[in-house]
């Protein structure tokens, strides 16, 4: 992971037209998308640089195992 600059997230009543459940829903669509509480989960404890590339090769062998099936669910290749 990369040092990245702090974000400032925020939502005005004036955006969502005066209502405040669009109000809630924008701030936590805008929260995801800047994985503030992921990166928070991520740094609560510290792990180790060898346990950090571990996770990340077998989350990238995950990730390429499920395209490959979904792309042979497509070709309805068994």
């Amino acid at each position: 992971m990369s040092k990245r600059r702090p974000v400032n997230v925020e939502v005005t009543l004036k955006e969502v037209g005066d209502n405040a459940s669009k109000l809630i829903r924008k701030f936590m669509k805008k929260v995801k998308k800047e994985r503030i509480i992921e990166d928070y989960l991520d740094k609560r404890f510290y792990e180790k640089p060898s346990a950090k590339r571990r996770k990340e090769k077998l989350k990238k062998l995950r990730t390429a195992q499920k395209a490959e099936r979904e792309k042979n669910t497509k070709l309805d290749i068994r």
